[in-house]
């Protein structure tokens, strides 16, 4: 990603989606440093530590929200004044939630999905970075992004075992939304130590998958492009 980053540093909304709920599915299953949350449309993280939030939000009409916050690489705050996340928005985006995110000073960066494209806010022209590439590095587009996932989830396990391929898999499933026990099997073998002091839960990981629309159902009609 480009520091700081522009719109077309981001993948498709849906393989956002997927690759969002699969940390999520993940961290249902066993103890985390990051909290989950679906929320309407959304699907919220906080991480445990303070370090960063996000939030990610489908709609039916084909649109979507990616907003939050790195609390080291968020600078826009600039100057000592707060960007106008919102120039330039579309009307449908939630202005008093994000207003209220950005007035307590927990919004780093906004993004919003239109007509096919992302698009933000006009940055100035000295903005170091508004803290994206270091909170949801997994959004980049293309493959890359999926080894950020992996490198995130591969810490649960304490051996030399790869779970890329696990990863890509559980990921076209979920983008599929064919998940089922078989597949969140696969995937928490692959990165948690069953051996270790945590338990694993796959049946949580199942409901919250369930939640998170990567079963069955419509996430609000966003296709990936074949």
């Amino acid at each position: 990603m480009h520091r700081p980053s522009v719109p077309e540093d981001l993948d498709h909304p849906e393989r956002l989606w997927a690759r969002a709920a699969t940390l999520a599915v993940v961290a249902a299953a066993v103890p985390d440093m990051d909290e989950f949350a679906r929320t309407g449309q959304g699907l919220v993280c906080w991480n445990g530590g303070g370090s960063y939030w996000w939030r990610l939000e489908l709609s039916g009409d084909g649109r979507a929200l990616l907003c939050g916050q790195d609390a080291d690489g968020s600078h826009t705050h600039w100057g000592g004044r707060r960007l106008d996340f919102l120039s330039g928005g579309p009307d449908w985006l939630p202005r008093e939630r994000l207003r209220e995110d950005a007035e307590g000073g927990l919004l780093g960066f906004l993004y919003w999905w239109q007509d096919g494209v992302w698009s933000r806010a006009p940055y100035p022209g000295l903005l170091p970075d508004d803290g994206l590439a270091t909170a949801v590095s997994w959004a980049a587009a293309g493959d890359t992004a999926v080894a950020e996932i992996v490198q995130e989830l591969v810490a649960r396990r304490e051996t030399d075992a790869d779970p890329l391929a696990a990863v890509h898999g559980f990921l076209a499933a979920a983008e599929a939304r064919t998940v089922g026990a078989a597949e969140i099997a696969e995937l928490l073998d692959a990165v948690c130590d069953r051996d270790s002091w945590y338990d694993v839960r796959p049946a949580a990981a199942l409901a919250f998958a369930t939640e998170l629309g990567l079963t069955t159902g419509d996430r609000g009609g966003l296709r990936v492009a074949s």
